[in-house]
């Protein structure tokens, strides 16, 4: 697949006169055409504060997201740049930079908020950049991470009251924050002693104790970056240049610029190559460009409608969507490949069903590669019923393609006998055994003759059928037998024809036993593929998780150490909830008893020849699995 080759930026997210957002198609076909993993990389801040020049380097250069020499905002909405990952193959870096929040000219408030809300949810990293030192005015500038609760659902509808309070779960979706401050003049020195940037990021999420309004008003924005964002990462950075070259940074060339500075973006860069995550949804599924488009066009749909964009609801739309085109794309795959294995016809139907079982694994690889959420098994079942009738239509095609080989060798074997019927070749004395001569010579080429395919013996069946009551006229018409011998040789020809009722009929019942035995060997792949999926996506599950609990069990630790139990019990339940979901997901024979009474059902349904053999089949696979 060729990587990405894009020279410049494009809008994204279009932030149009009238104050909507839009996500614009020239920007949603590129995405499309972006088949590999995401890592996606946004920028928020004020406007004004340099935000392009760092996504520029990131994107390896000088020119791009446009940095602007004024007090005027320049970039509107949300712009994309793709480039190549410069550390990860096969992969692809996707740059979104966006139009400085608190624009006087713009005046809209509510604008910037789904901004910066519409930039947590499409990143896998969260970069806020900002001027000077993180101090309660850089915070106060930041009251957007405060509004997000607002902005955003976890879930369509609480199953409880008790959930109503969705916050907790914030840090199972939301990207790594990176705060980058830029003109940072002061010493990384804490009481005397040097501390590290993200030290200095830590020190400055400290809370306040007290209740007033005003100490509550100090702690939101501390409290909303430590409880939402997995991960924190802090990185400060000297003035590039100086006053009079700063309008014109981007025309400078590296030497012109303040060495610190150069050394401090470089060391940004490579903690965003090296460190920054594959963007991921819930669960750990892997986002793709084409998948990011349609996640942006899910939310971005939500906030026209003036909807609370939903986490849970985007994920399961576009399940919908994925499941789908992964259904489309397996069948896809699946057909292709049997018209290029296939030589038709096949010369038994095992060596048919062989390649379909080749055809049939690859395509169910596909589905499983690019589906997710599937579950109720309501798209698995779909591609199994889908697999099955093309299969079906590819059998049609072997016995059609088969019965013309054969007619065709039937019409040239049987031809002088036909020639010699119409010539009154055998209307004379000793005529029956001259036919029946010629006739088991026909037959004894016909059986000879190679690529029959499969319905070789009941083409064979019905044309001889046909020539029965020929064959009984000359033997009644033959005077130079006596009516026993006319008798015994009529017997023969019942005999003969029963024997070869009797051996198609088995044949066909032999060829019913092999297409219940490979609905048998389907429904096996599928499981057998269902649980490998279903343990990667356990282990993420897990993963996941895991990686949450420490975030919350840090962060309760800190918090006792301040001083605040109150606000550390207040985690107890969300870190409880975790343990549970973890005990769940290790569960495995839970966890794969209900993977298999899914996939069971619609299998009934589907492949209803195995209905009663699939408890056998899918315990043989468990414990063969284990």
């Amino acid at each position: 697949m060729p990587e990405i080759s894009m020279p410049a930026p494009v809008c994204l997210i279009e932030n149009t006169r009238e104050g909507q957002l839009k996500v614009r198609q020239e920007a949603l076909q590129i995405l499309t055409d972006i088949r590999q993993p995401v890592v996606v990389v946004a920028i928020v801040g004020l406007y004004r504060t340099g935000k392009s020049y760092l996504m520029n380097k990131l994107a390896g250069k000088k020119t791009g997201f446009s940095l602007g020499s004024t007090i005027q905002s320049e970039t509107k909405g949300i712009w994309m740049w793709c480039v190549p990952h410069p550390l990860k193959p096969k992969h692809t870096l996707v740059l979104l930079d966006t139009e400085g929040l608190g624009d006087v000219e713009k005046g809209d408030s509510k604008n910037d908020s789904w901004i910066f809300a519409l930039s947590v949810l499409l990143s896998s990293a969260f970069v806020y950049n900002s001027m000077g030192t993180i101090d309660q005015r850089a915070l106060e500038q930041l009251h957007y991470v405060t509004e997000l609760t607002e902005l955003i659902k976890v879930k369509s509808a609480p199953a409880s009251r008790d959930d109503i309070d969705e916050t907790g779960e914030f840090m199972s979706y939301f990207p790594t924050f990176i705060w980058t401050v830029r003109d940072f003049t002061l010493e990384l020195k804490l009481n005397g002693h040097p501390i590290t940037e993200d030290e200095y990021l830590e020190n400055a999420m400290l809370l306040k104790k007290g209740s007033s309004p005003k100490v509550s008003l100090y702690n939101l924005p501390r409290e909303c970056i430590r409880l939402f964002f997995p991960a924190r990462k802090c990185f400060v950075f000297d003035r590039p240049a100086s006053k009079s070259g700063l309008h014109r940074i981007e025309e400078l060339q590296e030497h012109e610029l303040e060495p610190d500075f150069v050394a401090q973006a470089k060391k940004f860069c490579r903690f965003i190559f090296e460190n920054c995550k594959v963007k991921t949804i819930k669960g750990g599924h892997v986002v793709t460009g084409k998948f990011l488009g349609n996640l942006a066009v899910t939310y971005v749909d939500a906030i026209r409608s003036g909807a609370v964009p939903c986490m849970e609801n985007a994920v399961l739309a576009l399940a919908q969507i994925e499941n789908s085109a992964a259904v489309m794309e397996a069948v896809a795959h699946y057909e292709k490949d049997m018209n290029q294995r296939v030589v038709f016809p096949t010369e038994t139907l095992k060596e048919f069903l062989d390649v379909h079982a080749i055809c049939e694994k690859g395509a169910i690889q596909i589905f499983m590669d690019r589906s997710f959420k599937d579950d109720n098994r309501e798209f698995q079942g779909q591609l199994m019923s889908d697999l099955e009738m093309k299969k079906e239509q590819f059998l049609r095609r072997n016995e059609r393609e088969s019965s013309a080989r054969c007619q065709a060798l039937i019409q040239e074997f049987f031809q002088p006998v036909e020639a010699g019927i119409s010539a009154g070749k055998y209307s004379k004395k000793g005529g029956y055994q001259q036919f029946m001569t010629d006739q088991q010579a026909a037959v004894m080429r016909y059986n000879q003759a190679q690529k029959k395919g499969i319905q070789a013996d009941e083409e064979l069946k019905s044309f001889l059928k046909g020539q029965e009551s020929m064959a009984t006229s000359i033997l009644q018409a033959d005077n130079a037998l006596t009516e026993s011998d006319k008798a015994i040789e009529a017997e023969r020809m019942r005999a003969e024809a029963a024997e070869r009722e009797r051996q198609v009929m088995e044949e066909n019942q032999a060829k019913l036993q092999q297409k219940l035995e490979d609905q048998k060997r389907s429904y096996e792949e599928h499981v057998q593929q269902l649980m490998v999926k279903m343990e990667e996506d356990r282990k993420k599950l897990v993963e996941e998780n895991e990686r949450v609990m420490t975030s919350k069990l840090k962060e309760q630790e800190k918090l006792l150490m301040e001083g605040f139990e109150q606000k550390a019990r207040s985690l107890q339940s969300q870190i409880e909830g975790l343990h549970r979901e973890l005990a769940n997901a290790n569960n495995k024979s839970s966890w794969f008893s209900d993977l298999l009474g899914g996939i069971g059902s619609v299998a009934t349904m589907v492949l209803p020849g195995i209905g009663g053999k699939l408890f056998g089949i899918g315990t043989s696979i468990v414990s063969r699995f284990f």
